[in-house]
């Protein structure tokens, strides 16, 4: 069975350049034989928090947020792509997260950070490290991190230049450390359920 791991993307700016990196690592986990799948805050349109899916009686919730709950608990593990404004989270990414809680639980997380400067959005990732492990994921201790994002990733998520290579050089370590965290999540919960 082929690992179910959600790839978040969170920019709602109107001339994205993370969205390359998102799509990269999307078609690139695919290749390593997981049912990956993009979850594009932007095409979600969830509002900013007000009610989270547990606040909603059972049924009520809206529908976008409903389908996406139940990606999240189907899934064997996330992504987050983030780019880094102002030294911290992209709000849309951050929003779209705090929509759930429970559902997050005993799964890991990998964050891939960009910026279009050298600092490669590290900042953001370093927050988005104790956000996630808050939540209940386990966060897995490799980061993939790519600065100058429009000259690494061509307009079709192809990695070009010194950047791409970097790129595609640091990716295998990268997945192969989320796929052994949700290989031995799994074992654990098929062995003994989570304690709440």
């Amino acid at each position: 069975m082929a690992d179910r791991i959600l790839v978040f993307y969170g920019s709602y700016r109107s001339d994205r350049q993370g969205i390359r990196l998102a799509r990269y690592l999307v078609r690139a986990l695919q290749e390593r034989g997981a049912a990956a799948e993009l979850i594009d805050a932007k095409q979600v349109g969830l509002p900013i928090l007000d009610r989270m899916y547990k606040e909603y009686p059972e049924g009520e919730a809206p529908g976008n947020l409903e389908q996406l709950a139940v990606k999240i608990r189907e899934a064997d593990g996330f992504l987050f792509v983030t780019g880094e404004y102002n030294w911290g989270m992209q709000p849309g990414l951050k929003n779209l997260t705090d929509h759930f809680l429970e559902e997050w639980y005993w799964r890991p997380a990998a964050i891939a950070s960009y910026s279009a400067g050298r600092f490669s959005g590290v900042r953001a990732a370093n927050a988005w490290h104790g956000t996630l492990s808050e939540m209940g994921m386990v966060v897995i201790s490799s980061a993939l991190a790519v600065g100058g994002i429009g000259q690494a990733l061509d307009a079709d998520a192809n990695p070009v230049g010194d950047g791409g290579a970097a790129l595609n050089r640091a990716f295998p370590r990268f997945a192969d450390d989320l796929v052994w965290w949700i290989e031995a999540a799994r074992n654990q919960r098929a062995r003994m359920p989570p304690p709440y």
